[in-house]
């Protein structure tokens, strides 16, 4: 009989961590998204690290900005930022404080509030696209800037929480180069997900886009 997934939330301490570390770790787990139209949980299967000073793929790489200043606060803070004009991503900051580092949540399963993500994402195939890829998570979990700054260790009433879920074995974890990022941070075999998992997106290399007027 397979074991149901632990619902202990994550502690501060999980994620004051080196992130090469808490990336690989945080697959498996279940994060707990709530707005005004209720709850979603999903379980994480992809996702990708940035090590802030020490990598010119982090938005950190160059200093503190207005932009990612929650980056470098205490681990455990959700970081969204806005891209092409579209889409917003979501983070968790990792690491003593003032490191600047963080994890990028690429995909996921939904484990509970599917009709809900199912309006978000309403071009989504199936179940198994809802949150196949880091703007598509975000839709689905209706996570926009608002979120930036939220403590997801938070003792109570957080809109994100984390927790324990069911860790994957080292075996079933691969890692590559991340998705779509270029120049020298491009080479960092930094993203990783749950082998064979069907809401894992694609790998893409970086193709210069468009923003959006």
């Amino acid at each position: 009989m397979i074991a149901a997934p632990d619902r202990t939330p994550l502690t501060r301490d999980f994620f004051d961590r080196p992130v090469l570390e808490v990336a690989p770790d945080l697959l498996g787990r279940l994060l707990v998204c709530t707005t005004p139209d209720g709850p979603i949980e999903l379980r994480l299967t992809e996702v990708e690290a940035y090590d802030g000073p020490n990598d010119p793929g982090s938005h950190a790489y160059r200093g503190r900005t207005a932009r990612n200043a929650v980056m470098f606060g205490p681990p455990g803070h959700v970081y969204v930022y806005f891209t092409y004009g579209m889409w917003h991503c979501m983070n968790l900051v990792c690491g003593p404080e003032d490191t600047a580092s963080g994890v990028l949540l690429r995909a996921g399963e939904i484990t509970e509030g599917a009709e809900l993500a199912r309006k978000r994402r309403l071009s989504a195939r199936h179940d198994k696209e809802l949150a196949k890829g880091p703007a598509r998570l975000a839709t689905a979990l209706g996570v926009d800037r608002s979120f930036d700054g939220t403590d997801a260790c938070a003792p109570e009433g957080s809109s994100v929480t984390l927790l324990r879920g069911t860790p994957v074995p080292s075996d079933q974890v691969l890692n590559g180069p991340r998705t779509g990022v270029a120049g020298d941070g491009g080479v960092h075999p930094w993203r990783f997900w749950i082998t064979n998992d069907p809401t894992v997106s694609p790998y893409r290399a970086h193709t210069p886009r468009r923003r959006r007027t």
